[in-house]
Formats: structure tokens, C-alpha cells, sequence
């Protein structure tokens, strides 16, 4: 992909982990000026031991060593204050019942927000990173196809860039599949990162989230305090700590006998209230989203586009018709009822064939 571009100044996110490492040294192959960055939330450290996200002092190390390794310059960029309002909105989002996607969140207002800032300050044309996803364009608009890697696919996770951040964005990993970057790091002589794990945590949460919310929220949020189980018809059926403690599709955990399998069907924290049901309960036939994002598909009020709708970052996608019905604001109508579609997570609808983004939006 960057192979086809004039040569150029690129700033590259690395993250000390093998595919934005092989990504880097991919486009230094191609004969750009490539210049690492590593993001510094302020939060990794935490005690009784390092994170295990993508955001730890061991992270930074082996960015640091991919980039001498490189020989390009290499920059830590202090994002506290950016992570700080990441941590505010996570921890939001469950005092007031939803369930957030942070990492998502991550893409939009850092990665490729402040990343973006900083490229532009050292007069570089492209922001690259190792995301499994390719950049493309549908007549005039940017937007995101699927990586070649289907199990690896992040399209979704980037599904919320705006249009002048998707216009600088360079992903060389995107036609590839994951074993083969493996493989390159060995050859490059990256072994160091070659075969070292995926990051899964969220990366500024040390053990158990709750113990964050409880940091972070006043000591009376009602997300916190004990409440009553309830079921559908709104009968108690036990007691809870607190509703930030449950999911909606929530099975494991709820501790209540209803003479069959009990989900959580949502929480009401204003009333300290966690409803629990039966798996038909959690079906959904429709869903409003808001603070939307277009791609290949620029929607004015009123109008409608078909697609594909996925709800989850590793789901599959099912038939669904978008409308916007005003501003910031989209009904989805699934064409038939998908289970747990839950407040706070990204809806990314893709083309009829599965293939490109059409829009996004957070589930309300």
C-alpha cells in the first residue's frame, strides 16, 4: 500500500507490540522518513504490578528498541490529560448504565486525534499503524474495507475516524494476514516482539474495573450502592452491590434462581435497579445510535442505506436498514432480532457484501 506513495514524511504509532512494529519497517523499506511514536497514558503503572494492555513501561521499552532497530527518531508523547478524559467517559458510561469501548474511543480522539496533531507539527503527511483494516475510497469519501485477515480484522474499531483523519491514515498491514507479520518480525530482526501476545486489557484498568469506578465516582453514585435484583415483572429476586457491576447478556455472576438460565437485561442505576430474564429477553429488533460517523455513506435526515450491521468488535454482521431521523441520531431496523444489542457499544454498518463501512454509531 505506502509501497505506491512518493516517498514522504510518516509519523508511525508504535506500540511495542509485532504488528505496528512490522508496519514501521515496512514503510522504511519503501523509503519514507519514518518517525515512532509511542503514547504515554500516565496510567500504566499501577501498584502491585504493570498493566497488561498496550500502554505499559515494557510496551515503551520495546518501541523504543524497535525504532533504534529502525533507525528512526522516537518520541514518547505525554497523553495524560487525553487518557484523563478517555477515563471520564468510561467510567460515565457505567454510572449511567451503558457498557463502554474505550479502545474504540482510543482510535478516534488519540491514536489518530492527538497523533494527528503531532504529525502535522512535524510536517508529516500520513499517520501509519499495524491495525488490520485497509484504507479505501468510494467515489469521493474515504472509508474502511476489511482486513485480508478475517480473524484479525479491525475495521471495526476504526470505524469512527472522520474523514480528514481517514485522508491521513496509512494501514500496511491491511492485505496481509497475521502469521505472515510474525514471520517478517523474525526476519527483520525484530525478534524481541515477534512472539509477543496480542494486548487484550484495557489498558488503564489494573484487575477489577469496579475498583476504578470506585476511585473515580463519588462514594454515594448510585452505580455503586446495593439495589435490588429484579425480574421482568419487577419482583425481587436478590441483592447487588452495585449496578456497575452488571452487562446486559450478563449470565455468569447474577446468583438468582428464576428456574432457568438468568441474564441481565439491563440496569437502571437511578433506581438501583438489575433486571434479569430469560434469553429471549435480550432480542432486539431495532436500535437508535447516535454521535455518528459517515464513510461511504453520507446520510441526510430521512434517508435510508441497507447493510450489514455488526455490534461487536469480533461479532459477525447481520441484514439491517439505517434511517437517520434527525442530526446526531439513526434508527437501525435488524432483519431479525439480534441478541444483547447493549447501550455504550459501536454499531458499524457495513455494504450489502460485507466488505467496506458505510457509518457508525454508539448504540443508545
Amino acid at each position: 500500500m505506502s509501497g505506491s506513495l512518493t516517498p514522504t514524511r510518516i509519523v508511525a504509532c508504535l506500540s511495542g507490540g509485532v504488528d505496528s512494529s512490522v508496519a514501521a519497517a515496512k514503510l522504511v523499506e519503501d523509503g519514507h522518513e519514518v518517525i515512532g511514536v509511542f503514547m504515554r497514558s500516565g496510567v500504566s503503572a499501577k501498584p502491585g504490578g504493570e498493566q497488561q494492555g498496550c500502554c505499559t513501561v515494557e510496551d515503551a521499552l520495546d518501541a523504543r528498541r524497535v525504532a533504534d532497530s529502525l533507525g528512526i527518531p522516537f518520541y514518547a508523547l505525554n497523553m495524560e490529560e487525553a487518557f484523563g478524559r478517555l477515563i471520564d467517559r468510561f467510567v460515565g458510561d457505567y454510572a449511567e448504565g451503558r457498557t463502554p469501548n474505550p479502545c474504540v474511543l482510543c482510535n478516534r480522539w488519540l491514536k489518530f486525534g492527538h497523533v494527528l496533531r503531532f504529525a502535522r507539527q512535524v510536517d508529516a503527511e500520513y499517520v501509519a499503524s499495524g491495525h488490520y483494516a485497509r484504507r479505501l475510497q468510494v467515489g469521493e469519501r474515504w472509508t474502511l474495507g476489511r482486513g485480508a485477515d478475517q480473524r484479525k480484522d479491525q475495521s471495526y474499531v476504526l470505524a469512527v475516524l472522520e474523514q480528514e483523519q481517514l485522508s491521513r491514515l496509512l494501514l500496511p498491514l491491511g492485505e496481509q494476514q497475521k502469521g505472515e507479520i510474525r514471520d517478517e518480525a523474525t526476519a527483520r530482526g525484530l525478534s524481541r516482539v515477534a512472539d509477543k501476545r496480542d494486548s487484550q486489557e484495557i489498558c488503564f484498568v489494573a484487575g477489577d474495573y469496579r475498583d476504578l469506578l470506585r476511585e473515580r465516582l463519588p462514594t454515594d453514585a448510585p452505580a455503586l450502592q446495593e439495589g435490588a435484583i429484579v425480574d421482568e415483572q419487577g419482583h425481587e429476586i436478590g441483592r447487588h452491590s452495585g449496578t456497575a457491576g452488571f452487562t446486559p447478556g450478563q449470565r455468569k455472576g447474577v446468583r438468582v434462581a428464576l428456574g432457568r438460565p438468568a441474564y441481565v437485561q439491563r440496569t437502571d442505576p437511578g433506581r438501583r435497579l438489575v433486571v434479569v430474564g430469560g434469553r429471549e429477553g435480550l432480542l432486539s429488533s431495532e436500535a437508535v445510535v447516535g454521535e455518528l460517523t459517515f464513510m461511504a455513506a453520507a446520510l441526510e435526515v430521512g434517508e435510508t442505506v441497507v447493510g450489514r450491521a455488526q455490534i461487536r468488535a469480533h461479532g459477525r454482521s447481520w441484514p439491517a436498514e439505517v434511517e437517520r431521523i434527525d442530526r446526531d441520531r439513526a434508527r437501525v431496523r435488524f432483519e431479525e432480532p439480534l441478541e444483547a444489542v447493549v447501550a455504550g457499544q459501536v454499531l458499524v454498518l457495513y455494504d450489502p457484501s460485507d466488505e467496506h463501512v458505510l457509518l457508525s454509531g454508539w448504540i443508545r
